[in-house]
């Protein structure tokens, strides 16, 4: 039997391989694909179409992004997004969201154990901030697939470092780096999900954090559970928030 409190009519909005992961996912789950966006369909991506959903999960191109957003919240339909490259709008997605009175969650990885990584992250720079010793590198690993360079990943675990470490003051996507630069490195290597490693090296020793996916499903797996929280809601919204750390 299906727990009606879980039982959801989902909009897919981009259906590429995470958005076919989610599919699986959600069905498996009782829930209810109501729409699906791609390329091949845009004709129905309409605020009738989308009214048919409780809920949007959007994994598109940056570009596209902050569009889509747009459209749910002006349906009036919560939100999840996925997609990362577009930050450069997501103050104005937030202002949008609070105007009309949605809801949204934007979060660079929906993976628990990502999350659990942000947490180690913030409270290991806050450890490590008084130790000078160590220099601090970001490496992080994806398919060639994966359009934006450093990953939303990475940027998300940089910006946490960077409010905790007073020695480091921006981070740089690039091999020459000054003292005072984080240096996140990328790698595009088939068929790797994504791998994320912060180091911390001294002369004496090297301590690092990491997380590496295995599939697609830890990202898909998070997202859905992100939408099944996010029902019935009002706001802006993080992983933190549905995690609760």
């Amino acid at each position: 039997m299906i727990n009606v409190k879980w039982y959801m009519k989902i909009a897919l909005i981009g259906y590429g391989k995470m958005g076919k992961t989610i599919e699986r996912l959600a069905l498996a789950k009782g829930h209810e694909i109501v729409l699906i966006v791609d390329l091949n369909t845009s004709q129905d991506f309409t605020i009738e179409n989308l009214r048919k959903a409780d809920v949007a999960i959007e994994f598109s191109q940056p570009e596209s992004a902050f569009r889509n957003v747009k459209r749910c919240l002006q349906a009036g339909v919560p939100v999840v997004v996925g997609t990362t490259g577009w930050l450069e709008q997501l103050e104005e997605a937030k202002i949008l969201c609070n105007q009309l009175g949605g809801a949204m969650i934007q979060a660079t990885n929906y993976s628990i154990g990502v999350n659990v990584l942000f947490a180690l992250n913030r409270h290991l720079a806050k450890m490590m901030n008084g130790q000078p010793q160590y220099d601090i590198q970001i490496e992080e690993i994806h398919h060639t697939q994966k359009l934006d360079a450093p990953s939303g990943t990475a940027i998300t675990l940089g910006d946490d470092i960077l409010t905790e470490i007073e020695r480091k003051t921006q981070w740089v996507n690039d091999e020459t780096i000054n003292s005072g630069d984080l240096q996140i490195i990328s790698k595009r290597i088939d068929p790797a999900p994504g791998t994320h490693e912060v180091r911390y090296h001294s002369d004496i020793d090297t301590l690092k954090i990491s997380h590496e996916a295995h599939s697609r499903e830890g990202f898909a797996a998070g997202a859905l559970t992100a939408a099944e929280w996010l029902v019935g809601k009002k706001g802006v919204f993080t992983m933190q928030d549905v995690l609760g750390f």
